[in-house]
């Protein structure tokens, strides 16, 4: 798709398996390349500054995992335009003209860091906006893209959990391979977060660690990333639910400085697609409600 244009048609997808054969679904909410050209001019950033946000190409090293019978839903609208992996009204006051909904959530650490709904800052703090934006600009993000894409998934999710029993989503993200500047020492590989076990069934965390350990990966769970907004929200071991959210060292699979796959992509890929025939290969009984409630 054009990285610039006046218009998100569509903003989102849902890439169907010609027949579903599991419980899994995939999902990435920040891979989004495609930049409102309204968005651009009210911008202090070029599109290279602001493209550091995105979870470069995660939504295309997960497309493999279609063919194999798990749907994978993808935003085509940047995180720094709105993120969907946030609270649909976590928003900054300062950033704005006009009054915020009484309801909205100012005081979160994410908007303190300038990483709410709406975002300030990409990168290392580079502010995105000259100036205030507009209220009604924040709310219309919301209402046209942030809210169609939770109830598509939402949607989905159901879909499959009452095709199954069980449904297990995999909220896809990636990381810089170091946190700052600052911070030369190397990440994991992959971090797993499941909310500190509270997000989905113990297997389901063990079966990816396991599988991707066996691949040669070094995994973390929870530090530092435990999960956003997605894994803590769509995950209810409880009732069947399963989430969790898989960030990936972008150091596997592309060139950082020059923002281009590498010689590594396909490979990663693959071992996607192996971790998805595993987690496939988990007993329905497993992840099924009574299970999950006998587990607590």
């Amino acid at each position: 798709m054009r990285d610039v244009a006046d218009e998100l048609d569509p903003p989102f997808e849902i890439l169907e398996p010609a027949e579903g054969s599991s419980a899994v679904i995939f999902n990435s909410p920040h891979s989004g390349r495609v930049y409102p050209r309204s968005f651009l001019s009210v911008s202090r950033l070029d599109l290279t500054a602001l493209r550091r946000s995105e979870d470069f190409f995660v939504d295309e090293l997960i497309a493999g995992v279609v063919p194999r019978g798990h749907p994978v839903m993808r935003a085509h609208f940047p995180r720094c335009y709105v993120d969907v992996n946030r609270e649909p009204y976590e928003l900054d006051p300062r950033m704005f003209d006009g009054r915020l909904p009484s309801f909205a959530n100012t005081r979160s650490m994410r908007v303190a860091g300038g990483l709410g709904t709406v975002a300030r800052v990409v990168g290392d703090a580079q502010e995105i906006y000259d100036g205030r934006v507009s209220v009604d600009d924040a709310l219309r993000r919301i209402e046209t893209l942030y809210k169609p894409y939770h109830r598509a998934l939402r949607r989905l999710f159901t879909r499959v959990h009452r095709d199954f029993g069980a449904a297990v989503l995999i909220d896809c993200h990636s990381m810089p391979s170091t946190a700052s500047v600052k911070d030369e020492r190397p990440r994991a590989d992959v971090i797993l977060g499941d909310r500190y076990g509270t997000s989905c069934a113990a297997i389901v965390s063990d079966v990816i660690d396991a599988t991707l350990r066996s691949l040669g990966y070094a995994v973390n769970r929870n530090k530092p990333y435990a999960g956003g907004f997605i894994t803590e929200h769509y995950g209810n071991p409880v009732v069947g639910l399963h989430a969790i959210q898989v960030e990936l060292n972008r150091s596997l699979y592309m060139d950082e400085k020059r923002y281009v796959p590498s010689t590594a992509f396909a490979r990663v890929a693959s071992d996607l697609e192996t971790m998805a025939d595993r987690l496939a290969a988990i007993p329905l009984e497993e992840l099924r409600p009574y299970r999950a409630a006998a587990a607590e």
